[in-house]
């Protein structure tokens, strides 16, 4: 399964660090990042490729939002078709 999990906050050393070391250990594959700083606002889109078999996404997202407030970004997990229909134009 394919998702798209989105960063925002102010910008700091480790943020990248912090989300992907959970996807890490959670078996989740990196399959593409975005990434800038916009003044002092960190943006970040990634497409990941998840394992069901190995974290289900409400799980991956309950970890993510609790990684989220430990270092001060807001970190959103959707399936990729959900992302996909909602900013279709």
């Amino acid at each position: 399964m394919r998702a798209i999990i989105t960063v925002v906050g102010c910008d700091k050393v480790g943020i990248i660090y912090e989300v992907s070391k959970v996807l890490a250990e959670n078996g989740v594959n990196i399959l593409d990042i975005s990434q800038t700083i916009m003044q002092d606002m960190f943006t970040m889109i990634m497409l990941v490729s998840i394992d069901k078999e190995k974290v289900h996404v409400s799980e991956l997202s309950s970890v993510l939002d609790g990684v989220g407030k430990k270092i001060g970004v807001s970190i959103k997990i959707q399936h990729e078709d959900l992302f996909n229909s909602m900013h279709r134009i």
